[in-house]
């Protein structure tokens, strides 16, 4: 059904056409930005990110729109991996945050949550929502000790983002405060 509405602004009146069909749930095709590395992930955490992405999408409505989103081609990555967590975070040279991941945000729970496959996934999760900007190539800073430090620079190459340099950035004392008591298993 199409409807003629009224929109009165500053320059006067004016008169648009705007189709007022509601658009069946079964017919709404899936985004293809996500394409074929979205169809890879398992059924649950693809489940969860489409929920995340609607209310995204939801509340960006809602906002104010700041600027238009700049492209960018080059930037840095930032793994931080404990014993018991992943965190990936992708920023602009500057180190303004592009997009981010974590295990839990994946859907994983408990001692799931640092293994090296949860590191790929969330990997592949921020780098999806990074190639919304157009960014190419990363030069990677790793923090921490955990198992999935090296299967996230390895995922990194492997969703498509060239990699200029590796750094460990890991805090290491320089016989400054005394350390914690060994733990006993």
């Amino acid at each position: 059904m199409t409807e003629e509405v009224k929109l009165t602004d500053e320059l006067g009146d004016q008169t648009e056409k705007i189709d007022l069909q509601a658009p069946d749930q079964a017919e709404m095709p899936v985004p293809s930005n996500n394409g074929a590395q979205l169809e890879e992930l398992p059924e649950e955490i693809k489940k969860k990110l489409e929920k995340s992405k609607a209310a995204r999408l939801a509340s960006k409505s809602k906002k104010k729109k700041k600027q238009a989103q700049a492209k960018v081609t080059s930037g840095k990555a930032f793994i931080n991996s404990t014993y018991n967590n992943t965190i990936v975070t992708l920023t602009d040279p500057v180190g303004n945050v592009i997009s981010w991941a974590n295990a839990g945000l994946a859907g994983f729970k408990g001692p799931k949550k640092s293994t090296p496959y949860a590191a790929q996934i969330i990997v592949r999760i921020a780098v999806e929502k990074a190639k919304e900007f157009g960014l190419q190539e990363v030069g990677v800073f790793v923090k921490g000790v955990g198992t999935g430090r090296e299967s996230a620079v390895r995922a990194l190459n492997a969703n498509g983002l060239n990699i200029t340099f590796i750094k460990d950035i890991t805090p290491v004392p320089h016989n400054g405060c005394r350390g914690r008591k060994p733990r006993r298993i």
